[in-house]
């Protein structure tokens, strides 16, 4: 029996939902035949696929094990939960949701403690004055740890955290904080503000490649497939076709158009009859519509595209470079 090629997704909340969407676009429809609250899902087309809904963290950990080939999280779990995770684990492509950064945040009241190296000072200091270390809440350890590492800073310790971090400095639990936010609205709402220097990353949900699952030939297949839909839903989304036909189209007015426009010419220069088609930025429409019906273009016609098939898949050839040998 073939051992099922196990893609990990988000088991609830925005995360999945966007997740969900996400692979929808590029034409791979998730389902749940056992019904919703069910943890196993399909993919339509593609049966050697098993769909395992877990929470982010988790995700994170499996992809570290090997029993997940690829998986949709956060790089802030990712970077946090696996040792040496660049040898462990490929961020194949960000996926433009699930938004956080992790930051170093302070009381507003410490009004002049703007930057990392302010901090340095004040850390220095509290410990002279207190005769212990600042404390610093977080769920993030080996995030805080590398980061002011590489600040030199050393006159700290950590409080891990197991509620609401942002409230640690109000309680007395902590001085400050390593957390995650979006729009800092939380951070202000505690009386905290963000370092100038502080971001320690900038995390977005990202499909990512575990190592040391199984990859054998046929996972190694299911993956391309799945990315080469990926990667076709992304090319489309950066073009429009357009449409016309002149006799007056060259070699030498197509050049200017790619220069001037950004314009692909994805099947050649025009053919014998003169049809031209090309694919065009969004924001480039109507500049390249009027260039070509100046040099002759009676009617330029101009369509949405839903796939781009091409030879060369840059994420499957980013997988198989990060793989061991076959």
């Amino acid at each position: 029996m073939t051992t099922p090629f196990v893609l990990a997704v988000p088991s609830k909340g925005r995360l999945q939902e966007n997740a969900e969407a996400f692979f929808s676009r590029a034409g791979l429809t998730l389902s749940k035949p056992g019904g919703a609250r069910d943890y196993r899902g399909t993919i339509a087309g593609l049966d050697n696929v098993e769909i395992a809904y877990l929470s982010a963290s988790e995700i994170a950990s499996q992809l570290a094990r090997g029993s997940v080939h690829l998986g949709i999280t956060g790089e802030d779990l990712i970077r946090e939960s696996i040792l040496d995770a660049d040898r462990r684990v490929a961020l194949i492509n960000p996926l433009g949701f699930g938004y956080a950064n992790v930051v170093v945040a302070v009381p507003q009241a410490w009004i002049d403690v703007r930057t990392m190296a302010d901090l340095d000072d004040v850390t220095t200091e509290f410990r002279a004055q207190h005769n212990r270390r600042m404390r610093i809440a977080t769920k993030y350890i080996n995030l805080t740890r590398t980061f002011f590492a590489a600040q030199g800073i050393v006159d700290y310790r950590i409080v891990e955290s197991a509620g609401a971090t942002e409230g640690a400095p109000a309680t007395g639990t902590a001085e400050m904080i390593v957390d995650i936010t979006t729009t800092g609205a939380t951070l202000a709402a505690n009386g905290l503000k963000v370092l100038d220097d502080g971001v320690i990353l900038r995390s977005q949900a990202n499909l990512v490649a575990s190592r040391n699952a199984d990859w054998s030939a046929d996972a190694r297949e299911t993956a391309r497939i799945i990315l080469d839909h990926i990667a076709a839903r992304a090319r489309a989304s950066k073009y429009k076709e357009v449409r016309t036909r002149f006799k007056g189209c060259n070699a030498e007015l197509l050049a200017e158009a790619h220069n001037r426009f950004g314009v692909v010419s994805p099947f050649g220069g025009p053919t014998s009859s003169g049809m031209l088609t090309l694919h065009c930025p969004p924001a480039q429409i109507y500049a390249l519509g009027s260039f070509l019906r100046d040099h002759g273009a009676d009617t330029v016609s101009v369509a949405s595209l839903d796939y781009v098939l091409d030879r060369d898949n840059p994420l499957f050839a980013k997988l198989a470079a990060f793989l061991p040998p076959a």
